[in-house]
């Protein structure tokens, strides 16, 4: 667990003990720079950053997570470019007091229950729940570490994050990775949420997806009504009505032009005739009040107008009674508004459960970087690694039940007949090999740059060769 406190935040591990002797053996060959003491029936091992602690019983590895308190060497070329920039110094944040970690380790061994997770209701539902792996985040702690960020200090954020919860089970299944995760907020949210969740996803527009090859895709259904109360919660409402005439419409006019059913897609991934890499990007929406959509439609063309003309983006739509869509590839847009022979969807009847879904093939996006990928060959061997392992990832759910937002997530491998914790443990270990000799790689080519300081890239890297 992480802990965020007065001296900055603090990582724990706590396990139980087979035996002791050979814990301790282990640790002291470990950490050789530790200082080894007791105290109250507690063996300690600790430096200045991590301490060991344990009984016969039970172990907790505490280590100090305190960035601010971390000295980092000076970066000579960030020096210069705040110069430039005619900036001083960076402002920092006044560092916290130094962390006693073996005192917070001392205090963990004897938290008393009713300061702990024992207690806690939404802790002892997700622990007593089926599952290989078990997860909680207290939403709230880590919403206070962004108070102080620019920009965000004008939203009423306390409000999201107030007693906000959320608990998740994985299962390592054969060939997938199961997980089910839950969101619970305050009472206010809660009302909120219950009211406007939306129902299901609307699937004739998940079967009109314009795409041969699918990369990802995601679908929503929402009430649009809530938007207007969502806004208010985030103290945002009169900010929207000041704007809104720069539009052109009201938010009352967007929130009546709409349905509340949205799809956004990626797809057909290539390289065009220059060697740039090109995606079809897709957007559509189900229209409620049609002259209430022309608004947004008519501002939607003179902004987007605007920008894609600076950019050079082509931007395409098509727009009747029911849908509105627009994207980069006029073909793809022209078949979603007509329903043509666009692919169906194998899986949409899987994920179609609730008022979100989506849809990541996995496959198809290594595939698509093994042929754009450089020559490389570590980082072709990381690629081939992962396409042995990752198949695609499936998301449905964002139904309100037992006083919370319900979501699912399935992780599909290649390799439908091993336990997936155990491909992971391997395809991991592949990985982090990898990126060891890429590590290594990289640190023999700065080692050729410091030894040829007056030399061109090139130079060194035929050197380094």
């Amino acid at each position: 667990f992480v802990v965020n406190d007065s001296a900055g935040a603090y990582v724990a591990f706590e396990g139980g003990i087979k035996d002791a002797a050979k814990f301790k053996a282990y640790n002291t060959a470990s950490l050789k720079d530790a200082t080894a003491s007791q105290k109250d029936g507690l063996e300690y091992l600790s430096n200045k950053d991590v301490t060991v602690s344990w009984d016969n019983n039970k172990f907790i590895v505490v280590a100090d997570a305190s960035e601010s308190n971390r000295n980092y060497p000076k970066n000579p070329w960030m020096d210069s470019a705040f110069k430039k920039l005619n900036i001083d110094t960076l402002q920092q944040a006044p560092a916290k007091p130094a962390r006693n970690i073996q005192l917070t380790a001392t205090t963990l061994h004897s938290l008393k229950a009713d300061k702990s997770l024992a207690e806690n209701e939404r802790f002892g539902e997700l622990v007593t729940g089926k599952g290989d792996m078990h997860f909680y985040v207290n939403v709230e702690s880590l919403g206070n570490a962004d108070a102080g960020m620019p920009g965000i200090s004008m939203l009423n954020l306390s409000k999201l994050t107030e007693g906000a919860v959320a608990t998740g089970t994985a299962n390592f299944e054969d060939g997938k990775i199961s997980m089910d995760l839950m969101l619970y907020a305050n009472k206010e949210m809660t009302t909120f949420w219950k009211k406007y969740a939306g129902n299901k996803i609307n699937e004739d527009m998940l079967q009109r997806l314009p795409a041969k090859d699918v990369a990802v895709f995601v679908a929503l259904n929402f009430k649009p009504e809530g938007l207007k109360e969502f806004l208010k919660i985030l103290g945002l409402d009169g900010l929207i009505s000041l704007g809104a005439p720069t539009f052109g419409f009201s938010l009352d006019e967007f929130l009546k032009a709409n349905k509340g059913d949205l799809v956004f897609s990626v797809s057909d991934l290539a390289k065009d005739s220059s060697g740039a890499q090109k995606a079809n990007v897709f957007f559509a929406a189900s229209v409620n009040d049609k002259p209430s959509f022309d608004k947004l439609v008519a501002a939607g063309k003179k902004f987007g107008g605007n920008i894609t003309s600076d950019m050079n983006i082509p931007l395409f739509f098509n727009y009747n009674e029911q849908y509105f869509s627009m994207g980069n590839n006029q073909d793809a847009v022209n078949a979603f508004g007509n329903k043509g022979d666009n692919s169906k969807l194998e899986y949409y009847k899987k994920i179609a459960t609730g008022p979100i879904a989506g849809y990541i093939d996995m496959q198809y996006i290594i595939r698509s970087m093994q042929a754009n990928a450089s020559k490389d060959s570590l980082a072709q061997s990381a690629l081939a690694a992962s396409a042995k392992m990752w198949d695609n990832i499936l998301i449905s759910g964002g139904a309100f039940k037992n006083d919370g937002l319900s979501q699912h997530l399935e992780i599909n491998l290649v390799d439908k007949s091993t336990n997936s914790l155990k491909q992971l443990n391997q395809y991991m270990g592949k990985v982090g090999s990898l990126a060891q000799q890429k590590m290594e790689q990289q640190k023999s080519y700065r080692g050729a740059q410091q030894a040829m300081p007056g030399a061109t890239p090139a130079a060194i890297m035929l050197q380094h060769l």
